[in-house]
């Protein structure tokens, strides 16, 4: 192997974003222009660069507005961008659902409402429902995130405590057209999980948003829990012929990325092996166990075939570098700062303690880990004698959730700034066993 294992990491994170970019991804998507109007709507992290994407590429008259999140905008003549807060909801994101909501109730029969959704979006679009404040829905998604709740378990409350989610944006466009496309940051890509689904049907209840919050101890208002053993509370179902012209095409998922990793690894002469793209549980779980992983290929010098390898007739055999998508997520004790990607490597580096050989990045794949300002960051084999000698203990770190600290201290984090896409998280572990190079 002649790569230079940080350059070779980082180049598989770049593949990895680059195949989701709104400018790669959609195009392709594009629907023919409709015989009345033409009005742009999204929110998440890449909708402004969507919106981009879509003025560069419309024949035709097109307007609207979209909302992302705080410094993930790009510059438009023809769609208002919007920024606003994330993951939790403030002012700027309810004034922009409200403004979205009215816009489209100008629709009619005649008319495309074209929809630019991706990860982000359930908290950009903030809309509470009759009763319910902003502050509702803030402290319950605060919560939740706290807790290590997933995003489908998550956005399974949004959208019963929401006027514009699970289906209801697509209701308040009328007899329009609804099309939506989607870049998925959900294990599984369910489109009706991606931004809460605020144009598809949705097939939960609010009683399983009532076991959300029982299940994760949430201390929930009187008037939540009020309204969410009402009928308003209900979204539109299945079958709801309200929504028969709405559909939604999703235009990149985790599996793209993983795809493009892998073939930028192949291309430098090491074997990828794909543990999936949907990986999910408590981040530092996982972690340890991709280390029971790591540890095996390095006793036996070799892992056992991939899917991918299978299919080509060839064994994967060292070095080789473990990919996995997906999200974590983080049950915060500590007072640190650090988001999921972190607390994996962390982790990892805790339980393979100098593994010779051994490498590891950690990023999300919309360059914002958590609320900090980096994207993830990278493990090397000698990570702990690093951080031992600076006077560090993984574990403690581990404990305060400070995976930033820890990583910022050894000059470790990678800071990429706002990709403006969301695919979600990528994961490589590069297995070179004993080999030693310059930075070990």
């Amino acid at each position: 192997m002649t790569v230079e294992p940080r350059a070779f990491l980082r180049g598989l994170y770049d593949a990895a974003v680059a195949a989701a970019l709104p400018a790669t991804c959609l195009p392709a998507h594009l629907p023919g222009p409709p015989r009345g109007r033409t009005i742009v709507i999204g929110a998440g992290k890449a909708a402004a660069a969507m919106a981009q994407v879509v003025e560069e590429r419309w024949r035709g008259a097109i307007s609207g507005i979209v909302v992302t999140r705080y410094g993930h905008g790009a510059p438009c003549r023809r769609i208002e961008v919007i920024e606003a807060g994330h993951p939790l909801p403030d002012d700027a994101g309810a004034e922009a659902a409200r403004r979205i909501l009215a816009l489209v109730g100008e629709a009619h029969a005649d008319d495309l409402v074209l929809c630019l959704l991706s990860g982000g979006g359930s908290a950009l679009l903030a809309a509470p429902a009759p009763g319910l404040t902003l502050d509702d829905e803030r402290e319950i998604t605060r919560a939740l995130l706290a807790r290590g709740a997933t995003i489908a378990e998550i956005n399974c409350v949004r959208k019963h405590l929401s006027s514009i989610k699970g289906g209801r944006l697509a209701l308040a466009c009328g007899a329009a057209r609804v099309h939506a496309l989607a870049i998925s940051d959900v294990p599984g890509d369910d489109p009706a999980i991606i931004a809460s689904g605020p144009t598809l049907a949705d097939a939960t209840s609010s009683a399983d948003a009532r076991s959300v919050l029982a299940r994760y101890d949430v201390a929930v208002p009187p008037r939540v829990a009020t309204h969410l053993r009402s009928a308003a509370s209900e979204t539109p179902k299945p079958g709801d012929t309200r929504l028969a012209r709405s559909d939604c095409v999703v235009v990149a998922r985790a599996q793209d990325a993983l795809d493009a990793a892998s073939r930028t690894a192949r291309a430098a002469g090491v074997t990828p092996v794909i543990l999936g793209d949907r990986v999910e549980g408590e981040a530092r779980e996982v972690a340890r166990k991709h280390a029971e992983r790591v540890r095996e290929l390095l006793e036996r010098g070799a892992p056992a075939r991939s899917a991918s390898a299978r299919r080509e007739g060839a064994a994967a055999s060292l070095p080789c570098v473990l990919l996995s998508g997906g999200e974590t997520t983080v049950t915060v004790r500590g007072r640190g700062r650090g988001g999921r990607n972190g607390e994996y490597l962390l982790a990892l580096a805790a339980a393979l303690d100098g593994a010779p050989g051994v490498h590891a990045i950690a990023c999300d794949t919309d360059g914002i880990d958590g609320t900090a300002d980096n994207a993830g960051g990278i493990m090397t084999p000698d990570t702990m004698r690093r951080a031992r000698a600076a006077g560090f203990d993984a574990e403690a770190a581990l404990a305060d959730n400070d995976s930033y600290g820890f990583f910022g201290a050894l000059g470790d984090l990678v800071i990429t700034g706002p990709t403006r896409t969301n695919v979600n998280d990528l994961r490589a572990i590069l297995v070179t066993g004993t080999e030693r190079h310059s930075d070990q």
